[in-house]
């Protein structure tokens, strides 16, 4: 089986420590034959030390909400592992972030460059800005990016929400995440379009695929594996639109609730 596992709130707790029992359960997964592999919104250089964490090498990792994968060059016995973009979706963001800049001046932005490289319009915390340079706003549209991400502190979830209906961003997929985080993608482009990829390249039946996460980003995968004969797992701390679109859900981040399907299986 081929087990694709969001990255936080899934497989990590907000302090980047592992759900508990995850590592243990991983290990015995992959021992008993099946393939572990991450699906996350996070970048590259934000993706490969949970790799570390979890002490796998997958031949993939579906990074950036779909719009890129990573493959694995080199070989099984190798010691630190070499993976490279084999396939990356890109968009024009100019007239997106033109239309977020005119609701939300003072949020803080961020795009992702084909490459990798990150260029950003204010520091945030919450962001890994290796690769990173600080630009203008008016900087971040001069070429083609994998995706934009928008933070904006003193607005709410459900207020992003408002704002992607009022505006209609109908020209990109997006995703809310858990704080007042929006994440965008090219149109058509999320973790299922990536997985089904993968699955294909993999040759493994997508029936035989089971995706697990806790936010509104992996409702596109969860569908994906649902319309497959698949299994799409929430975690019980996601929000009431996740665990509803999941075919099942387990116990929260916290409780270990990875872990516990792991052994499920």
């Amino acid at each position: 089986m081929l087990i694709a596992l969001d990255i936080d709130g899934t497989v990590v707790l907000e302090d980047e420590s592992p759900s508990p029992g995850i590592v243990e359960a991983v290990a015995d997964a992959e021992r008993a034959g099946h393939r572990v592999m991450l699906a996350t919104g996070r970048s590259w250089e934000a993706t490969h030390r949970i790799h570390d964490v979890l002490e796998i090498a997958p031949d993939y990792a579906v990074c950036s909400n779909g719009a890129v994968i990573m493959k694995r060059v080199d070989g099984p016995e190798s010691g630190a592992h070499r993976y490279e973009r084999v396939h990356v979706e890109t968009f024009d963001a100019s007239e997106v972030l033109t239309l977020l800049r005119e609701h939300l001046p003072d949020a803080h932005y961020l795009v992702e460059l084909p490459d990798g490289r990150r260029e950003y319009t204010a520091f945030m915390d919450d962001w890994n800005l290796d690769l990173a340079d600080k630009v203008a706003f008016e900087e971040l549209a001069r070429q083609p990016v994998t995706r934009v991400v928008v933070v904006s502190p003193e607005h709410a979830e459900q207020d992003f929400i408002e704002l992607v209906e009022r505006v209609g961003l109908n020209q990109v997929s997006y995703a809310v995440g858990w704080t007042a985080w929006l994440d965008i993608a090219p149109k058509g482009v999320d973790k299922g379009s990536a997985l089904q990829l993968v699955q294909q390249w993999l040759d493994i039946d997508p029936a035989h695929v089971l995706v697990m996460g806790d936010g509104r980003n992996d409702l596109g995968m969860f569908a994906w594996a649902r319309e497959h004969g698949g299994r799409a797992i929430a975690m019980g701390q996601g929000p009431q639109e996740v665990r509803d679109a999941a075919g099942e859900v387990t116990a929260s981040v916290t409780e270990g609730g990875v872990a516990a399907v792991l052994r499920g299986l």
